[in-house]
C-alpha cells in the first residue's frame, strides 16, 4: 500500500509517498501544475507496486487540476477537509511547518485512515458552474455593499438621507431608484433652490425618462427634505464628479450582480431538484440557486445530520466525566456561505410569519420559550435543512435518480 500525500499550492505542489511503519518510498519532491508534470506524476504513481491512494486537502480551486488529472488516470484520489488534517500528528512541541512536512503528514494521514478515505467524485458540470458562479456573486455582493455604503457616506455631506426617501424594489437589471435619482439630483441645492412647482415638473419628467411611477406626494416629500437638509459640502463641479463617479461604480457592480443572478437561476433550473427547492417557502429566484449551489448533490450526504453538520449549525456533545454540557454552541465548522443563505431564508420566515409552515411553527415555539434571537433562528435553519434533505431525496427517488 502506497500512501501519496500532496500538499497543494498555487501553481505547484509537494508530493510525498509513504508506506506503513514510516517507510519512505519517494522523498518529497515538487511538481508544477502543468499538463506534462501532472501526466508524468500519474504515470509514476501508477507504476508503484501495490495499491496506491492519493490524499490532498481541499484548497479552493487550486487542488482541482491535480485531483481531476489523477482521477482521470484511474488512481484512487481523496480530497479531505483541511480541518481534519490540521492537528493530525502534531505530537512535537516544535511546530515546524514546511511543504515537505505537510506532504508527509498527508501521506501518514492516508495510512491511518486507509479504509475510511472518501473517494473523490467530480461534480456534474452544471453544479460546478453554479457553485463557481455563486462564489463570484458573493465577491461582487461584498463590493456592491461597500460601494453602496461609500455613496451613502458621500451623500450625507451633500444630500443627507436621500436614500431613505425611496422604497422602490431592485429592478431586474440591478438599478435602484435612489441611485438613479442622485445621479441627476446630486446635491441638495439641485432641489431646494427652485420652487416646488418647478421641481415637481422636473421630477415628473425624470420619472418618465427612467420609467418610474410619479407621485406628487413623493415630490413634495423630497422637496421638504431638501429644504431642511444641512450640507457640509458646497455645490461644486468637484462634488458633482465624486457623486457621479460613485454612482457609476455602484451601477456597474449592480449590473454584474443582476447578470450573475440570472445565470445562476438558469444553471439551477437544469438541476433535478430545482422544482422541489423552488416550491419551498422562503426560497425565491435569488436564494434558491444559492442553496442549491452550496448544498450541491444531497446524495453525497449519508443522512440529514451530515448535511446539518456540513452547514456548521449542529451542536456537538460537550460532556466530560460527570459534567453534562447544557449550553452547547454551534460548531460553525462548515460552509459559512450556506449559513448566510439559511439566515436570509429564516429572516423571510420571521418577516412574513406564515402560520401554516412547519418551520415557522417551530420557530414560534422556540421564541415563545424565551430562546435568544440567534438560537431560534439557527435552530429553525436546522429544521429547514432537514426538510430540504427529505424533500429533495424523496423527489430524486421518485424520478429515478437514486
Amino acid at each position: 500500500m502506497n500512501a501519496v500525500g500532496i500538499d497543494i499550492a498555487k501553481g505547484k505542489s509537494m508530493v510525498a509517498v509513504m508506506r506503513p511503519f514510516g517507510e519512505v518510498v519517494l522523498t518529497p519532491f515538487e511538481i508544477s501544475h502543468t499538463d506534462k508534470d501532472l501526466i508524468d506524476l500519474a504515470k509514476m504513481l501508477k507504476s508503484l507496486p501495490g495499491e496506491t491512494r492519493v490524499v490532498m486537502e481541499a484548497t479552493g480551486s487550486y487542488h482541482m487540476p491535480v485531483a481531476w488529472m489523477l482521477y482521470n488516470s484511474g488512481l484512487y484520489v481523496s480530497v479531505v477537509n483541511a480541518v481534519l488534517v490540521h492537528d493530525y500528528g502534531n505530537n512535537s512541541l516544535r511546530r515546524a511547518k514546511t511543504d515537505k512536512k505537510d506532504a508527509v503528514k498527508l501521506a501518514n494521514y492516508a495510512l491511518d485512515r486507509w479504509l475510511s478515505l472518501p473517494k473523490f467524485a467530480p461534480e456534474e458540470e452544471n453544479r460546478q458552474l453554479l457553485k463557481t458562479c455563486y462564489r463570484q456573486y458573493q465577491q461582487y455582493s461584498k463590493v456592491n455593499t461597500a460601494l453602496s455604503n461609500n455613496l451613502i457616506s458621500l451623500l450625507d455631506n451633500v444630500f443627507p438621507n436621500v436614500n431613505r426617501l425611496f422604497k422602490s424594489p431592485l429592478r431586474t437589471d440591478g438599478s435602484v431608484k435612489w441611485v438613479d435619482f442622485v445621479d441627476s439630483f446630486w446635491h441638495q441645492e439641485c432641489v431646494s433652490t427652485v420652487s416646488l412647482k418647478v421641481f415637481a415638473a422636473k421630477y415628473q419628467k425624470w420619472c418618465e425618462k427612467h420609467r418610474y411611477h410619479f407621485s406628487q406626494q413623493k415630490a413634495e416629500k423630497i422637496y421638504t427634505a431638501a429644504k431642511s437638509a444641512f450640507t457640509a459640502m458646497p455645490k461644486t463641479d468637484a462634488v458633482k464628479c465624486m457623486v457621479r463617479q460613485a454612482v457609476s461604480a455602484l451601477r456597474a457592480c449592480s449590473k454584474v450582480l443582476a447578470e450573475l443572478g440570472k445565470q445562476m437561476l438558469s444553471l439551477a433550473s437544469s438541476l433535478p431538484e430545482y422544482p422541489v427547492v423552488m416550491k419551498m417557502f422562503g426560497v425565491g429566484p435569488t436564494l434558491g440557486p444559492q442553496l442549491m449551489a452550496e448544498i450541491g448533490d444531497v446524495r453525497r450526504f449519508h443522512s440529514k445530520k451530515a448535511l446539518v453538520a456540513y452547514a456548521g449549525i449542529d451542536s456537538p456533545p460537550d460532556d466530560s466525566g460527570q459534567v453534562v454540557g447544557k449550553h452547547k454552541k454551534m460548531s460553525k465548522v462548515g460552509s459559512s456561505a450556506l449559513r448566510r443563505t439559511l439566515f436570509l431564508v429564516m429572516s423571510i420566515y420571521l418577516q412574513t410569519a406564515p402560520q401554516d409552515e412547519p418551520v415557522f411553527q417551530f420557530m414560534d415555539r422556540k421564541r415563545a420559550q424565551g430562546k435568544p434571537y440567534k438560537v431560534y433562528m439557527m435552530a429553525s435553519a436546522n429544521k429547514f435543512l432537514r426538510r430540504y434533505y427529505a424533500l429533495v431525496k424523496a423527489h430524486l427517488n421518485t424520478i429515478g435518480f437514486l
